[in-house]
């Protein structure tokens, strides 16, 4: 059974030696998008340093429909923000570029922009950036690489999703925020629609090893399969190793 309530304590004190380590009297600089996870993980930033050391980056691109809940998420925490609308970045990176960018990289590239205002602004306060990324959500790659993936501390990678909203109703956070339907926001899209499969059924094939639909299995397993390197280190040439052959 998972306890969340000692997983929370374990997660805050986590944090707080993070800090103590690596940035002590540092802020906490997240990400907000309004869903589960960036709400989850700063207010355990909140509870682990305090609201005045937490600072939100709400981050449209162009007209956000549900920014409303990114909103209701700071006030609900208290914590200090900034708006920063990427879609000018975004717009001059793509024209930019000489040819048309392959639909892959137009996806991708709003998240990288994301990432880099992330660090400008936590490193004009004295700042840490948070990753918010779930298990779920990295055992089949949902997250990009030098965007979302990317940050200097983690709470939350080790949780699958119904983890995550334990944590989250626990802490006190509006059930709109814990229990919103995430939707990409390019296609209109759900997650889940686009996974092809559902949170649920993730979420007990990773904990338990078990799925009822074998084509389902077979889809997470391969994206799984695909997805690996983006949890690994960046591979890199060593050349104290010396590669020998049979003597």
């Amino acid at each position: 059974m998972f306890d969340a309530e000692k997983v929370k304590n374990e997660c805050v004190q986590w944090i707080r030696d993070f800090f103590e380590e690596n940035g002590k009297g540092c802020n906490a600089v997240i990400g907000i998008s309004g869903g589960k996870d960036s709400s989850v993980v700063a207010a355990l930033c909140v509870e682990a340093l305090g609201a005045d050391r937490v600072i939100g980056v709400l981050m449209p691109c162009g007209e956000q429909h549900d920014i409303d809940m990114a909103q209701l998420l700071v006030d609900h925490l208290g914590i200090r923000h900034y708006i920063v609308n990427i879609k000018d970045a975004v717009e001059g990176i793509t024209n930019a570029i000489p040819f048309t960018l392959s639909d892959q990289s137009r996806i991708n590239l709003p998240a990288r922009i994301r990432m880099a205002t992330l660090y400008a602004v936590s490193q004009s306060h004295n700042g840490r950036v948070a990753n918010t990324c779930n298990l779920s959500e990295d055992w089949v790659g949902y997250s990009t690489r030098y965007g979302d993936a990317a940050g200097d501390f983690s709470p939350c990678s080790h949780l699958v999703v119904r983890e995550v909203k334990e944590i989250g109703t626990l802490l006190g956070l509006p059930d709109v925020l814990v229990h919103k339907v995430p939707i990409d926001g390019l296609s209109g899209k759900t997650d889940e629609d686009n996974l092809g499969f559902t949170y649920a059924e993730l979420d007990r094939y990773i904990r338990e090893g078990e799925i009822d639909d074998p084509e389902k299995k077979a889809r997470i397993d391969r994206l799984h399969r695909l997805n690996l390197f983006k949890l690994q280190l960046m591979p890199s040439y060593d050349p104290c190793i010396t590669v020998r052959g049979d003597e």
